[in-house]
Order: structure tokens, then sequence, then C-alpha cells
């Protein structure tokens, strides 16, 4: 008889059960989160669902006035811009179920009227109305469209309570512009700052929980670096919680930005996956190692929460867990959990 080498998910769980009853220590300050560990997401209705509304905060180049598709092109634009896209969700019956597979997910409705200039983040900050704020930073080949879309299934996913939200940077949405993206994506960090001071300035309170993917998580990641040194910890306290999905990062700059943080570093869940296609083909370009294909003792050395979802890539690509499987949504779910201190 042969026998079977246990599996590297079993072991994991069973050494996060055998630390919960105290067998094992609790290593790092529990910055390992075992995906799948919580059960289900629970079947409730999303805050996006019962109101379709995206507040969108942008430094892409407005199309028409007044607005009109696809709203906001791979230009860069004057500074930033503020839009509330009304969204159409998605058919919940079972025929809309069948038909989305052809016909895809959220839509957007339309988009009345945008705000460029100086304002654009005190408007953004007065619609969130001082409620909690989920924002959805894309990462590199996105239009705004496609970026718009993942932020409504990101909120609805994870049965998102408060206001959702999308920062979009200029992305030429083509595989040959790489260095355009990340350039562009750069040159948006200003923009992004300002939002987010804007946000963290509001009297009626309201915590800032932020999800960046791929190119966007080095955007993320130094404008929080830029914030927490001009705002100080005012700002960061208004920060619940940031996760970064499939950081594409070169892995030595991921760990400069990270130290620049302070205890604000335990805010940071990283979701990694070693089978990472996409992150594969980004090491080929830009070189050196990317963060989100990091071994994950590196990524828990640098203080940062690690959930590794290599074992839950079911594709070819496997960049995009966070929207397309629902126990790497638990991942996010928990870390605004822990922002919220539920």
């Amino acid at each position: 008889m042969t026998l079977r080498h246990p599996s590297r998910r079993f072991l994991l769980r069973v050494g996060a059960a055998s630390a919960a009853a105290g067998a094992l220590p609790i290593l790092g300050g529990c910055v390992t989160d075992e995906i799948g560990s919580s059960g289900a997401l629970p079947e409730k209705q999303s805050a996006l669902d019962v109101m379709p509304v995206l507040l969108v905060a942008t430094t892409r180049k407005p199309v028409g006035s007044p607005p009109r598709s696809p709203w906001f092109s791979s230009d860069r634009g004057r500074g930033l811009s503020f839009a509330e896209v009304r969204l159409s969700p998605p058919d919940r019956s079972l025929l809309g179920k069948v038909s989305s597979v052809i016909t895809g997910d959220w839509t957007i409705g339309a988009v009345p009227k945008v705000e460029s200039g100086p304002g654009a983040p005190e408007a953004f900050a007065q619609a969130a109305l001082g409620r909690d704020v989920l924002i959805y930073v894309h990462g590199y080949r996105e239009l705004f469209e496609s970026a718009a879309v993942s932020a409504a299934r990101l909120s609805d996913g994870i049965r998102f309570k408060g206001v959702s939200g999308l920062f979009t940077w200029p992305s030429a949405a083509a595989t040959l512009d790489y260095a355009y993206d990340r350039e562009s994506a750069m040159w948006s960090r200003d923009a992004f700052e300002d939002l987010l001071k804007a946000l963290a300035a509001t009297p009626s309170g309201g915590r800032i929980f932020i999800v960046a993917h791929s190119m966007g998580t080095l955007l993320t990641l130094e404008t929080l670096r830029m914030l927490r040194a001009e705002a100080g910890e005012a700002a960061m306290s208004r920060i619940g919680a940031v996760v970064l999905a499939a950081p594409d990062i070169d892995f030595d700059l991921f760990s400069n930005g990270v130290s620049r943080l302070g205890q604000d570093v335990s805010k940071i869940t990283v979701i990694s996956a070693t089978n990472d296609r996409a992150l594969e083909l980004s090491a080929a370009i830009a070189g050196g190692t990317r963060a989100g294909a990091a071994d994950r003792a590196k990524l828990e050395a640098l203080g940062v929460r690690v959930a590794d979802a290599s074992d839950y890539a079911g594709g070819l690509i496997n960049h995009d867990l966070f929207l397309s499987n629902p126990e790497v949504q638990g991942v996010v779910k928990r870390a605004i959990a822990r922002g919220t201190g539920v």
C-alpha cells in the first residue's frame, strides 16, 4: 500500500486548529490568515446591491461634457476628477445567472456628471457622508469600465456595508504598455493622497478600507508612505485595513516601503500565490521577484499578514483570485472586520 503525504493545505489547517486550541504558540503576532478558516461568506445583501452607486476618483481624462461612454479614457487628465457612477446590478434570478455567463455581470448605467479640479477630493468625501468607505485600486491593463465592474464585484462579493469606491488611474489597457502603466500609476500618487487626506479629515467619522490589485498595490503603498510622512498618525488612524492582492512590486522595493509605515504595517494583508502567471510575466519584464509571488516566510518577516492562495488557484493565470474565489474573498472580509473592531 502506498502512503500518501498529507497535503500542504491539510497541514496548515491542522496547525491553525492546534494553535487555536493552545497546543501551538501563535507565531509572529498572528500574521497568518488561513484561507477558508472561517467558512463561507454569509448570504446577505450588500449595501451596493441596495443602492448601486459607485464613488469614483480618477486621474484619467474624462470623455465628453456631459460624460459619455467610455466615460474616462486611458489618457492622463488634469488632476483628480470625481463622479458618482450609477450601476446596473446583475439579475439575481436563475435565468439571470445563466445569461450572465454571456452578457456579463455589473454594468455602468450612467455617469450624470464629472467634477474635476481642486474640489474633487472634498466632493468624494462629502458624498461618502462619513460612512465607512471601501476603495478599490485596480492593476495593470485595465479600462475604466472593467475597473468599475471589478470594484462592484469586490464590494458585492464581500457584502460590504458601507460606501463603495474606486480609485482609477490612466492604464493604457494594453499588454505591451507595462511601462506606461507603471509611470501613470506613480504619477497618480499625489491625487490619491489628496483623496485620502480629504476622507481622513471628515469630522463625521468613517473608516477607510483599501483593496489594491497588482500594479495598483505599488501606487497604494507609495501613497500610504507619503500620507504617513505628511499627515501623520491622525490621518493613518482612519485607515482601517489595507489588502494588497497579488502585489506587482519588486520585493526589495516592497520591503523598503512597508518598513516606512512603522506600526501601521500591521494593517496590511498580502494575498500571494507562488503560481501567479501574471506576476511571472511581470518579473520577466521588470526583473526581480514580485512581492505577490514571494515566499510566505519572507513576507511574514516584514510584519504583514499573509494569505497564501497558491492552493486555491484553479485557472491558467491565477492573478485575480480575490475576485473569483469566495474563500479568498473571505480574507478581504476578515481584514475589514478586524479594521472595524468586529
